[in-house]
């Protein structure tokens, strides 16, 4: 049975899951792991296929609907004999056969969740019942992406995972933050009432290949202005902090948390904290140093400090991030140059 959860002492009695597809206990055939994951076109989702499709006793299902994924990010798998691709909307019910489920999906973003907020909502909460509907089916254990948003814009610095946050319920980004903590809420109501096993990640600033390029997210836009020549746009005052984890460090605690006994929520993210504008000079100094920086107004709600204490992860897990920030920019201005088309200089 997974340890309770590290947001309090007890969350009464626990039924026991549905068992999951009798050949799991066959004496002679062994079956192939079936992982179903949701948004597995996306910037995190398909790092987390490829790494899960290393595994050969690992079958890969995944359904996107490409509202910010893209099939490019799975090309070397299509037409794989364990991998499997489906154009679905979580907001719509799936029906399938899996063993664990990776529940991703969701825009990431401020320019998406706000160009499309009410889509926003509906697949955090109507996707992650449909999501926890089929775990309760099929008996799988299913992990949900949650994020440092829930924290809102933090009053406890850094966050650990007994903090509730501070959000602001009706803002523009409220879609999002409101939207993951109902996810949370749900996981824990069917973990509690159905007994099924849950995973919860709340996920910091991630980084690395396969981003968006103009997602309006600030490792990216950075990178992508350096390399266009164009000025660094930060934020002001530009003393707001965030920390970023590259995203195989981001893979690698999610896998360790759905193989571990502990529901979470766990933060997994780096702790190394830089302010906007010590960003900017980094990524000026490493992909441009010709371009200016320059000062522009602030979104709403845009927290001042975010910075995960990841002592559970730590502890739990046995997880932290290896990868410095100084060593992922360049893997990642290596990919935007390639699909941006704009040669490094020699």
């Amino acid at each position: 049975m997974a340890k309770e959860s590290s947001n309090g002492d007890s969350h009464g009695a626990v039924k026991p899951p549905p068992s999951p597809s009798p050949l799991r206990n066959s004496k002679f055939f062994q079956s192939n792991m079936r992982i179903l994951v949701t948004g597995g076109a996306g910037f995190i989702g398909s790092h987390l296929v490829d790494r899960l499709m290393q595994n050969e006793k690992n079958e890969v299902i995944v359904a996107d609907n490409y509202f910010t994924g893209s099939k490019d990010n799975l090309k070397k798998w299509i037409g794989h004999p364990r991998f499997e691709l489906i154009r679905h909307d979580v907001t719509e019910p799936l029906l399938v056969e899996v063993d664990q489920i990776y529940h991703l999906a969701c825009p990431a973003s401020p320019i998406f969740y706000k160009y499309n907020p009410v889509k926003t909502i509906k697949t955090n909460v109507i996707g992650t019942l449909n999501m926890l509907g089929l775990a309760k089916r099929v008996g799988a254990r299913i992990l949900l992406t949650s994020t440092s948003e829930v924290y809102g814009d933090p009053l406890v610095h850094p966050q650990e995972e007994s903090y509730w946050g501070n959000v602001n319920p009706i803002g523009v980004r409220s879609c999002y933050d409101e939207g993951k903590r109902v996810a949370e809420t749900l996981m824990f109501d069917y973990h509690r009432q159905h007994g099924i096993e849950i995973r919860i990640a709340r996920i910091f600033n991630t980084y690395g290949p396969r981003m968006n390029i103009d997602d309006g997210r600030v490792v990216s836009n950075f990178i992508a202005q350096a390399i266009r020549g164009e000025p660094l746009t930060v934020q002001a005052p530009g003393t707001q902090t965030r920390s970023f984890c590259y995203v195989s460090d981001m893979v690698d605690g999610l896998i360790r948390l759905m193989e571990g006994d502990n529901t979470g929520p766990i933060n997994i993210g780096n702790p190394g904290e830089f302010t906007m504008l010590e960003l900017a000079e980094t990524v000026k100094e490493l992909i441009n140093p010709s371009v200016e920086i320059a000062m522009v107004e602030n979104t709403p709600d845009d927290p001042r400090q975010r910075k995960p204490n990841i002592t559970k992860a730590n502890e739990l897990l046995g997880w932290e991030p290896k990868v410095k920030l100084r060593d992922g920019l360049p893997l990642m201005e290596e990919d935007f140059r390639t699909r941006l088309a704009v040669p490094a200089k020699k």
